[in-house]
């Protein structure tokens, strides 16, 4: 009898942890760091004062040149009760369909900005954001990670 009700337990926690939902990828550090790298990389050959969608072009073909796997411009469908936006919000670019990075060329990044790359995350269900303001001296400083959850 022992035996048989250890068996019915194993089998109740497979059947908990098949009827879990599917867990996100876990997101790589060397992969984030890749995508950081890539970022100095086009700032360091662009430099402060371009437009938002030229830094966004340039990263995004920065990236896929590393072997990243990036969608550009990435429909966010947005759902309310029994409203359905398609296509309610765009992210500038998902890699490796875990990371999603926002693209800003602005004087100084503000909590609108973080309070929009935390509902992309939330939206997607997604981890880790990386808000980049290319608009600046030295990029290190214009990078907030942003974090839904962790």
């Amino acid at each position: 009898l022992l035996k048989e009700g250890n068996l019915q337990k194993q089998h109740r926690r497979r059947q908990t942890r098949s009827e879990s939902p599917v867990k996100q990828p876990i997101i790589n550090r060397t992969q984030v760091n890749k995508i950081i790298g890539c970022a100095i990389k086009v700032h360091s050959q662009l430099g402060p004062g371009l437009l938002e969608s030229a830094y966004q072009e340039c990263l995004f073909y920065v990236l896929i040149k590393e072997g990243l796997d990036v969608q550009k411009q990435q429909a966010m469908p947005l759902i309310f009760d029994e409203v359905h936006l398609e296509c309610g919000y765009r992210i500038d670019l998902l890699v490796e369909d875990k990371v999603v990075i926002e693209i800003k060329s602005v004087e100084s990044l503000n909590d609108v900005f973080l309070a929009q790359t935390l509902t992309y995350l939330k939206l997607g269900n997604f981890k880790l954001g990386l808000l980049i303001n290319f608009n600046v001296t030295l990029l290190k400083n214009g990078i907030k990670r942003v974090v839904n959850g962790l």
